[in-house]
């Protein structure tokens, strides 16, 4: 391995483990603040930090402007389609995060089954483009299910909490965001397109937070630090170490990387929110992890 690809895949772990971490940040914002506030908070902070960002480096490279006005159109289109869909997923997580009852280990139940999204890709992608998937997707699916079964009914049929179901739906929605997102990053600057939709999404949020949602300034404050790690660094630096890292990172290893923020949800659950699986949970979250590397094991060995 070169020293590009060395610092590529350094650059996806490290986003990796961000993302993972997120989920901690979002389970302690979830005890005081509804969750459309929670989101406009963090999206706008967001915008500011990938605006920031993006004059920055326009600073040191001049873009081409004949460019940038004929791809104007295009990232405003594409940065309202994606931030829409960005708002139902993290909209549909963090509920989903905030209703799960005290001792559910809500921080690593909802980083694996947001993790679902990487094998649903490949599914979304053969039904609506008419890609062939590939028997170890297939198996992957499998797999996952029946991990998901012992997750959410490790311990009895009580266990399944609607917490689940929602962040499940988070998870198809992350599928339809990560499609959108294929279709006009290829057309447009990436930072500038995430920028756009953070904007989107924080405006939506608004808008519900004050149909919905009546915020209070001292929860805000409460909760601070998860609101600026989830908008500056899961948001802002996460989505540019992704860039950064997927220049010098074959597809299909990249995928791998970054699926590995499940693995760090847990971990983070476990070391600062003291969360704690059971036999059957743990070997749920396990089989699910399995999963998406098998799914991605076929795209690995083309690739290879």
């Amino acid at each position: 391995m070169n020293l590009k690809k060395a610092f590529g895949s350094f650059a996806l772990l490290f986003a990796a483990v961000i993302w993972g971490f997120a989920f901690v940040a979002q389970t302690s914002g979830a005890d005081n603040i509804p969750t459309f506030t929670f989101n406009f908070l963090r999206s706008y902070i967001a915008v500011i930090f990938l605006a920031l960002l993006s004059f920055v480096i326009a600073k040191a490279k001049p873009a081409d402007k004949k460019c940038a006005k004929a791809s104007l159109k295009s990232l405003a289109l594409g940065g309202i389609i994606c931030g829409t869909a960005l708002f139902a997923a993290t909209s549909f997580q963090q509920y989903g995060i905030s209703i799960y009852p005290e001792g559910a280990n809500a921080s690593s139940r909802a980083a694996f089954i947001t993790a679902i999204y990487v094998l649903l890709v490949p599914v979304f992608s053969a039904m609506i483009f008419k890609k062939r998937i590939n028997v170890s997707v297939w198996c992957g699916v499998v797999i996952a299910i029946f991990g998901m079964y012992l997750l959410c009914f490790g311990r009895g049929i009580g266990a399944l909490y609607t917490g689940d179901a929602m962040v499940f739906i988070s998870a198809l929605c992350f599928c339809l965001h990560i499609l959108v997102v294929d279709h006009f990053v290829k057309s447009n600057d990436g930072i500038l397109l995430s920028c756009v939709q953070f904007f989107v999404m924080g405006t939506l949020s608004l808008v519900c937070m004050l149909i919905f949602e009546t915020p209070s300034f001292d929860a805000i404050l409460n909760s601070l630090l998860p609101i600026l790690y989830l908008g500056i660094m899961s948001s802002g630096v996460a989505y540019t170490l992704q860039i950064i890292g997927q220049k010098h990172t074959e597809p299909a290893i990249a995928s791998i990387i970054m699926s590995l923020e499940s693995v760090f949800g847990a971990v983070g659950g476990w070391l600062i929110l003291g969360d704690l699986l059971s036999a059957k949970e743990f070997i749920g979250c396990a089989l699910v992890f399995s999963a998406i590397l098998i799914a991605q094991s076929s795209e690995f060995r083309k690739k290879s």
